[in-house]
């Protein structure tokens, strides 16, 4: 491995995932500093992993910037990511910090992207989603691009959204209220009514074809900049689960445009929400599948399958940070697959390696 020696911190290291990055990078012979707002919180991991803590509120930026002056990297889990994004980027802009998030923000990944030019013309790479939101479905979309430069269409698909985090839950409750999905359709970011669309995928787990909704996935933001394909849909498969807590939440949706009852109920979430079991964490199975499809009908498939997406939410961004300190140049907005390179997510472990073969008449872009 290549130097990793400089200084790194971990902001939200009380967190579900952020606890979890900080554990198995002391697991690893690796010392980041360990950030967050709670110092009892983050005193008390500090003190268990014999780290080193520094307690400040991004809601202080001159804190904020003086927390980050001798960082070179921050590995930023603290959402949801609407709020703490913004004021964090501008804090890694002003003192030259490269910044990585765990963010499936589709509003966060377009603002981060905006500021390409600002963060080149400061030395500083703006590193969003990078973990399960979105290594795994960004390096699909580039390994397709690969496959088929002249793709037009992009669908993406995933099993396993499961087991939820307080961190992942409170992000999704800011988007029900709006009911809406997101897709991309001719390079622009379309709002549709949630699991209006259905296709018919084989997501590789041995079922074969099922039926899948749309969601509105970060990839209808990334996959744009990492791959210039101008049409982007997101899907998972279809269960009583999800059709219960979609009739469930349906009257809800007024109160949740209310940002008061949506803090209120973010509140309950994190004092109750722990996030999946460690059975699930250690064991559960993502399979994934992309297709690409270009103006003539020539189509593209690819499937692999990796960890639990919160196990592979912590390697990700270990990955991330170790590539930015080895890689101190880096600069700009950067996807997963942009900043360390279509089939990064093969360098993670227990990830099977992604497999593209063409198809020919398949029904992933017949649209139900």
């Amino acid at each position: 491995m290549a130097n990793t020696s400089g200084r790194w911190l971990i902001y939200g290291a009380n967190g579900y995932t952020g606890s979890r990055i900080a554990r198995a990078a002391r697991s690893r012979g690796l010392t980041p500093v360990l950030g967050g707002r709670n110092a009892a919180a983050i005193g008390a991991i500090a003190a268990e992993l014999g780290l080193s803590s520094c307690i400040f509120d991004l809601a202080d930026a001159a804190a904020t910037r003086a927390a980050l002056r001798d960082v070179d990297v921050v590995a930023h889990c603290a959402g949801p990511f609407s709020a703490t994004s913004a004021p964090m980027a501008n804090a890694c802009v002003a003192t030259r910090t490269h910044y990585v998030d765990i963010t499936g923000e589709i509003d966060v990944l377009e603002a981060l992207a905006s500021r390409d030019d600002e963060a080149r013309a400061a030395g500083v790479a703006l590193c969003p989603s990078m973990a399960f939101d979105i290594i795994p479905t960004d390096c699909l979309a580039a390994t397709l691009k690969e496959s088929l430069p002249d793709a037009t269409h992009l669908v993406l698909g995933f099993t396993g959204l499961d087991d939820l985090s307080a961190g992942t839950l409170n992000t999704a409750l800011e988007g029900v209220g709006r009911g809406m999905s997101r897709v991309r359709e001719n390079g622009r970011l379309v709002e549709i009514p949630y699991f209006s669309r259905r296709r018919r995928l084989d997501f590789g787990d041995g079922r074969g074809e099922v039926e899948a909704f749309n969601i509105p996935w970060a990839d209808v933001a990334a996959a744009y900049y990492s791959t210039g394909i101008p049409n982007v849909e997101v899907y998972i498969p279809a269960s009583a689960a999800m059709a219960r807590s979609v009739r469930m939440m349906r009257p809800l949706r007024p109160l949740l445009r209310i940002p008061a009852v949506v803090r209120v109920l973010q509140r309950v979430v994190s004092a109750t929400q722990k996030g999946p079991p460690e059975s699930a964490y250690e064991n559960e199975v993502s399979h994934l599948v992309g297709i690409a499809r270009n103006g003539r009908g020539e189509e593209r498939r690819a499937q692999f399958s990796c960890p639990n997406g919160y196990r592979l939410s912590v390697d990700g961004v270990l990955m991330a940070v170790t590539h930015l300190l080895s890689h101190p140049e880096s600069s700009g907005f950067k996807t997963p697959s942009m900043l360390m390179g279509p089939r990064c997510v093969e360098q993670l472990p227990d990830v099977t390696p992604i497999v593209v073969e063409g198809v020919g008449g398949s029904p992933a872009f017949a649209q139900g």
